[in-house]
């Protein structure tokens, strides 16, 4: 697998997730990650309809090519749309909509626009994004019999150099660790301080497999962002329901305990397990990155860990930083 940093930076929010992003901003946060060593930088045509894409590429250029990993996602394919209202989930105009579409022509077509985009004549790494949200059965099977065969001729060629799965659901993703050769999945939420169900089988699978496994969404969405919990706080893209809420807030208080924050043991924890090479999290702004980065600098007690086990709020067989 190809050297990744611990820490990389997920282009979500360069693509206006949830709210625009300056063209300041955004080109801030890029430069901020370059100068924390993070080498690793992720996008996708979802984000903001290729606005995330274009803002990652223009932000990167002029930097040694050789010395960083870009990854991008297919499985989406962009077509012109005349909408004039703005997008679901980015804060973009809805110049185009989204098609599904796990061909192996698609995954070429997809590939091939984004690169466009980011104004390189490569990636590195290349996922099959978002397979567990397809709701068509016939689609979703065209992933493994089509999609997947499209991305591992492309790494045969030496058009890319890694290739993977970047999904939310680690049952989907143990799928394809267990009956196809991906090189890395990225793994959204699912192994998280607050949810540790990927450890059961889909960890130790990438552990045996030599599967490198990037951990994103760390955070939850948010839940896990701050040491006060807001009420508002979202959870799996969504407002975070109660019991999530009181969970965030019992282990953020064991945190403060040990002289810790929220945010700093969620950022560590999932780098405890052997399969896991690094965590992937979005940023707004510079401000943003360096407070990803201080948090996971920061050094964090042994008993920490173990009070979180004691209480339950963590799994007893979770391996820790």
């Amino acid at each position: 697998m190809i050297p990744l940093s611990r820490l990389g930076l997920g282009g979500g929010p360069l693509g206006n997730l949830y709210a625009e992003v300056s063209e300041e901003d955004a080109l801030g946060a890029v430069e901020a990650a370059w100068a924390a060593g993070v080498r690793y930088f992720d996008t996708s045509p979802h984000y903001g309809l290729g606005l995330s894409e274009r803002r990652l590429g223009a932000a990167l250029t002029g930097r040694p090519r050789s010395e960083f990993v870009l990854s991008t996602k297919v499985g989406r394919v962009l077509e012109p749309a005349s909408g004039t209202g703005v997008d679901t989930g980015f804060a973009v105009p809805s110049t185009h909509r989204r098609v599904w579409d796990f061909s192996a022509d698609g995954v070429r077509r997809s590939l091939e626009s984004s690169l466009e985009r980011l104004g390189v004549d490569r990636v590195d790494v290349l996922y099959l994004h978002d397979v567990d949200l397809v709701e068509d059965p016939v689609e979703r099977e065209r992933a493994f019999a089509e999609g997947w065969p499209a991305l591992v001729e492309l790494r045969a060629r030496g058009v890319v150099r890694a290739v993977g799965v970047g999904v939310n659901d680690w049952r989907v993703a143990e799928r394809f660790v267990r009956e196809a050769d991906p090189d890395v999945v990225m793994l959204a939420g699912r192994y998280t301080l607050l949810e540790q169900g990927a450890l059961a089988s889909f960890l130790p699978a990438c552990a045996e497999r030599g599967v490198a496994v990037v951990a994103a969404g760390v955070f939850n969405s948010g839940v896990l962002a701050r040491q006060v919990v807001p009420d508002d706080a979202k959870y799996h893209y969504a407002d975070a329901p109660p019991d999530v809420l009181a969970r965030a807030r019992a282990i953020a208080e064991v945190c403060r305990r040990h002289g810790a924050t929220l945010p700093q043991a969620a950022i560590r924890f999932p780098l405890g397990h052997p399969a896991v090479v690094g965590v992937v999290v979005g940023a707004r702004s510079a401000e943003e990155v360096a407070q990803n980065a201080a948090a996971l600098a920061a050094h964090l007690p042994a008993a920490l860990w173990a009070d979180l086990r004691d209480a339950g709020l963590l799994d007893a067989a979770a391996p820790v930083p």
